[in-house]
C-alpha cells in the first residue's frame, strides 16, 4: 500500500483546531486540500505529520507553535496614530487592516486597541503563538514525477 513521502503530491481532508477545540479552518464542504510535500507550501508541522501515512488513513496531530507560526513577535505589534489611517476608516478592535511595506509587500495586520489619539495594530499570523490540533485523512497519494 502506498505511503506518503517526500515530494508526493497528496489531497487531505483536514480539520484544525485549537487547544481548546475551537476549529479555526477546515475542508470539510470542500476539495480536499492538494500539496507537493518539501516545497514549502504549508507550515513544517503539517508537512511533517502526514509523511508516512497510508491512502485512506485517519489521524490526528498536534503541531507546537514552532513548527507551525512561531512564538507572538512584539516587534510586529505597534501603536499608530489615528491620524496616519485613511480618513475613512473608523477602526475597531477586531477590525482587519492592509499596509504596504516599504519594499511593496502587503501586510495583514489586526487592530487589537482603539485609543483616544491612537490606535494598537499587530502584524502577527492569528495562529502565532499558539499550538494547532489537526485531524487528518490521505484520500490521494500521487507518486513524485521523474524529472529528466
Amino acid at each position: 500500500m502506498s505511503q506518503v513521502k517526500e515530494n508526493n503530491t497528496i489531497k487531505v481532508n483536514y480539520t484544525g483546531k485549537l487547544s481548546d477545540g475551537q476549529v479555526f479552518d477546515s475542508s470539510e464542504g470542500r476539495e480536499p486540500l492538494e500539496f507537493t510535500l518539501g516545497q514549502g507550501q504549508l507550515i513544517p508541522g503539517f508537512e511533517k505529520g502526514v509523511i508516512d501515512m497510508k491512502l485512506n488513513e485517519k489521524k490526528t496531530i498536534t503541531i507546537a507553535k514552532e513548527e507551525a507560526y512561531g512564538d507572538i513577535n512584539a516587534a510586529l505589534i505597534q501603536e499608530v496614530n489615528k491620524s496616519e489611517l485613511p480618513q475613512d476608516v473608523e477602526p475597531k478592535v477586531g477590525m482587519g487592516l492592509v499596509s504596504k511595506t516599504p519594499d511593496g509587500r502587503e501586510m495583514n495586520l489586526l487592530v487589537v486597541e482603539v485609543k483616544e489619539e491612537s490606535i494598537v495594530i499587530d502584524g502577527n499570523h492569528p495562529l502565532a503563538g499558539k499550538e494547532l490540533i489537526f485531524d487528518l485523512e490521505v484520500v490521494e497519494i500521487k507518486d513524485a514525477e521523474i524529472k529528466k
